[in-house]
């Protein structure tokens, strides 16, 4: 059986007790709540919540759990000409997620964008029989292995014709963001990259709970990256947390102002 972190949704193995710790949670981009650390077995997650979708295009979906649960990320499913793919994941997998997903054709990959979203990564996996695409940089922090996990490296990966991972850095060593050459293009960040409430800007934060920002090298090197690639719109990790205008120049001028406020 696995338990889940009720903090962050990181699924460990269960023996006899639940784990001691967390090691996710440990570090200082997540947090131990002051009410300490909490475990729920994954039965008791499914009889407690379940997934809605949100249709975002003909070919987009979101998929957040309800109730919110732990970090309360949404996934999201790309429909492509050569199958479709998940971007970041949740720990909910439902009988109607199952059965949606596989009558949309299944999944051809997973991708995710950094340690804080792996979840219940190796349950989907293997019940879509599905790759997992994780950085390399990012290893230490997967806690349970599986053979569907492949470990990328370098900077960039191509998933098919039209869809590229692309390593950023900054929050974790490996995180990463899905470039979909669909249209005039589309970013999706987790929250590599973060939507600022007016969804007039982004942020770039090494610890987002503890408030730590990023330096300046890093950042202005990721945005150097992202300018390589044609976008006007970018989904972050969390409901309503998206541009769907301009993003590419609003990426560029919140870069230019994050460098400025450090000066």
């Amino acid at each position: 059986m696995i338990t889940l972190c009720n903090a962050c949704g990181t699924a460990y193995e269960k023996n006899d007790a639940h784990p001691q710790q967390c090691k996710i949670c440990d570090d200082a981009r997540q947090f131990v709540p002051v009410t300490g650390q909490k475990w729920i077995d994954f039965p008791a997650l499914l009889a407690g919540h379940s997934n809605k979708w949100q249709q975002h295009n003909a070919d987009l979906f979101s998929i957040q759990t309800v109730p919110e649960f732990a970090i309360g990320q949404r996934a999201f499913l790309l429909r492509t000409a050569e199958g479709n793919i998940l971007w970041d994941c949740i720990a909910t997998l439902d009988d109607a997620t199952k059965t949606l997903i596989t009558a949309l054709g299944g999944l051809k990959a997973i991708a995710i964008s950094h340690p804080h979203f792996y979840t219940t990564m190796q349950e989907w996996a293997a019940w879509f029989n599905a790759p997992i695409y994780l950085h390399a940089s990012d290893s230490e922090w997967i806690m349970r292995d599986s053979p569907f996990i492949q470990r990328w490296e370098g900077d960039a990966l191509s998933l098919t014709a039209d869809v590229t991972l692309m390593r950023l850095g900054g929050h974790f060593a490996g995180s990463s963001v899905l470039h979909w050459a669909r249209n005039d293009g589309i970013v999706f960040t987790g929250d590599t990259v973060q939507v600022a409430p007016g969804a007039d800007a982004v942020s770039f934060m090494w610890s987002y709970p503890n408030m730590l920002p990023l330096p300046a090298a890093t950042v202005s090197e990721m945005t150097r990256r992202l300018s390589t690639v044609k976008f006007t719109q970018l989904y972050g990790a969390f409901a309503g947390k998206e541009i769907t205008e301009n993003a590419a120049g609003i990426v560029r001028r919140s870069g230019e102002k994050y460098l400025a406020c450090l000066r």
